[in-house]
């Protein structure tokens, strides 16, 4: 599908309406709740499976939670459910949308796993066993009294295996790579360029961008990269799925 006919006027339907009201709720609450003494991000967020603090429920809910701290981090996902979620919606309806947007979170959630767990077995590889031992008993409740170790390794090890990951980027990034799959020759006008830039390329282009942080900040860095590249290839593997399943029964999109 060359023929970018939505636009972006119209109503919100009501996965992607639902979806923003979600967010900002919870990111409301987030703060809320903080002021109380109760930390959303904490229990909710998405931790390392050998954390303490790790549940399963956090796949899902992590990709609804945001930087209590950034009003812009919450806004600017939003802002990209709104601008291009509903043309998708508009395109494949609210149960398909809304299964994309779930297996792309989900699937981001599960590339940043995999990330966390080669960066602690690289960290690992340096420190003998009582230094970990140490970090996998004691660094957890350090991190929750905003302490960490002094030495660079375990402080590394320990930032690795039980920091939180919050926000709805790995989905964003599953919407944005569908747009850009759907509707390759729409000209998009992105701040700062001062000319149109077909979506196609700005796909590629963030792409390119996310993994050359992504693997010049592998050790450490708070931007979760490889997730927003675990929502992208997520997002491919799903829409090819449903072009072959949708080729079968006579259907396209």
């Amino acid at each position: 599908m060359n023929n970018f006919r939505s636009g972006f006027g119209g109503s919100i339907p009501p996965v992607t309406l639902n979806i923003i009201i979600i967010n900002v709720i919870l990111w409301l609450a987030q703060i809320v709740f903080l002021r109380q003494g109760i930390s959303l991000t904490e229990k909710l967020g998405l931790h390392y499976v050998e954390s303490q603090g790790f549940r399963i429920y956090q796949l899902v809910t992590y990709m609804f939670l945001h930087d209590t701290g950034s009003f812009m981090h919450v806004f600017f996902n939003m802002f990209a459910v709104f601008m291009f979620g509903r043309t998708l919606e508009h395109v494949w309806g609210p149960k398909r949308f809304l299964t994309f947007y779930m297996v792309t979170g989900i699937g981001a959630g599960l590339v940043q796993l995999l990330v966390a767990f080669l960066r602690i077995q690289s960290l690992k590889s340096g420190m003998s066993a009582e230094a970990i031992e140490e970090v996998y008993t004691q660094g957890y409740s350090l991190l929750q009294q905003n302490m960490n170790y002094i030495n660079d390794a375990s402080g590394g090890l320990n930032l690795a295996l039980n920091s939180v990951t919050v926000g709805a980027s790995g989905a964003v990034f599953g919407i944005l790579l569908a747009f850009g799959m759907l509707f390759p020759n729409a000209e998009l006008f992105i701040i700062p360029f001062p000319f149109p830039i077909k979506a196609k390329w700005f796909v590629i282009g963030y792409g390119v961008f996310e993994l050359f942080f992504g693997i010049s900040n592998f050790s450490w860095d708070n931007v979760a990269h490889f997730a927003h590249l675990g929502g992208m290839l997520f997002g491919i593997v799903m829409i090819l799925y449903w072009r072959k399943k949708d080729k079968i029964h006579g259907n396209y999109f």
